[in-house]
């Protein structure tokens, strides 16, 4: 390998946010405080919409965790989501006591099926997370309608969704009752670890802030930053840690500004690919619906049968010819706990089984130069126009 290695991500950090850090270092309030606060704030007028609710948390899980506990999902409950998801998805159901039911995706766009949704609702059902894959958002119109008729709590899984649209409106402004998205390392922007709750439900939001800090009934800030003395507090309820620090919310605060031109750059590679990969054996990631925005987390291809490479050798020859590449995701139902705990079969979910069988994610990253695009395409170009 003659060239140096091209990882399948990196995270896009300026002076600004290195700045921004230091001067919190500097003043002291390193864990939830004022700058917590500003992003919070930041984050609504990004979304545009002053009747949401936004709690900083440190993960998406955290965020899920928080919306579907206010939300009151229990034991003897069902929540439905995608089996082509990150465990983090599912794994909160569990927190809580209640069970998962995973439904397949749809064959084209690989998005949770609204159909399998339908199909899966039980007089247990409580609620359902949509995942919006790879940026691309799932189809919240129907998700939303089903919810309606069978009163059902919609929480959005939007940790690749930033800054997406669904229907002309931005991901987190829709009609569902949360919506969380993530800021890990890899995302459309980062804190380092950290995401975001947003809702229009006061009750939830006030529930959420609650349990963020340890069920504690007055915000760790108001009581250490208030001029007089402001010690006591109470414990409503046995919560959590799940609050971001004012180290990441500075991150976040200068990211959120970058983020359109971070999407822009994102779309601008994506496009190039689509483009370059288009006599490919592969099937390219779905374009969004005209007029929609998909936020180009990830580009997932497909291989098709007629590729020179099964997936799994043409990861190991792209590794080989130093470019990083991943598979989102291993399907829940193939997992030893999932599988396990629910009796699943692969052939229960066989558009999600038979893509991932076939899937790999490429480099698609904002510090990626064009040189560095040029080059994951001239090697896929060069080992699927291979003969076999």
């Amino acid at each position: 390998m003659s060239k140096p290695f091209l990882p399948f991500a990196l995270p896009e950090l300026g002076d600004e946010e290195i700045a921004e850090v230091v001067d919190t270092l500097r003043s002291g309030w390193v864990t939830t405080g004022p700058k917590a606060k500003r992003f919070e704030q930041a984050f609504v007028e990004f979304l545009g919409d002053a009747s949401l609710e936004v709690i900083a948390v440190n993960s998406a899980t955290a965020g899920l965790h928080l919306a579907l506990e206010a939300l009151g999902i229990g034991p003897g409950d069902e929540v439905i989501t995608t089996t082509l998801t990150f465990t983090s998805t599912a794994e909160v159901v569990r927190y809580l006591g209640a069970d998962v039911v995973l439904v397949d995706v749809d064959q084209a766009t690989l998005q949770i099926d609204p159909r399998a949704i339908e199909a899966a609702v039980t007089p247990r059902t409580k609620a359902i997370v949509p995942v919006h894959y790879a940026g691309l958002a799932a189809d919240m119109g129907a998700i939303l309608a089903i919810a309606r008729r069978h009163g059902l709590k919609v929480v959005e899984d939007a940790a690749h969704a930033l800054p997406a649209t669904c229907g002309g409106a931005l991901v987190g402004t829709l009609a569902s009752d949360a919506c969380v998205f993530s800021f890990y390392a890899n995302k459309t922007m980062t804190t380092g670890e950290g995401g975001m709750l947003v809702t229009r439900d006061a009750a939830l939001a006030r529930r959420a802030k609650v349990m963020r800090l340890h069920g504690m009934s007055r915000d760790a800030f108001d009581r250490y930053s208030a001029k007089v003395p402001s010690w006591a507090y109470e414990i409503v309820a046995p919560g959590f840690k799940y609050n971001l620090t004012d180290i990441a919310a500075a991150i976040g605060l200068h990211q959120l500004k970058r983020l359109e031109g971070f999407a822009r750059r994102r779309a601008v590679i994506a496009a190039r690919y689509d483009e370059a990969f288009a006599d490919l054996p592969l099937v390219a990631p779905p374009p969004p619906a005209p007029g929609e925005r998909h936020a180009w987390h990830l580009y997932v291809v497909r291989l098709m049968d007629a590729a020179p490479l099964a997936r799994d050798r043409f990861i190991e020859r792209l590794f080989d010819e130093g470019i990083g590449c991943s598979v989102h995701f291993i399907p829940l139902h193939l997992h030893p706990y999932w599988r396990d705990r629910y009796a699943l079969r692969p052939e229960q979910f066989p558009h999600a089984q038979h893509a991932y069988e076939r899937m790999l994610t490429l480099p698609l990253y904002t510090r990626m130069s064009d040189a560095d695009v040029e080059r994951v395409i001239e090697t896929v170009r060069r080992l699927l126009l291979a003969p076999a």
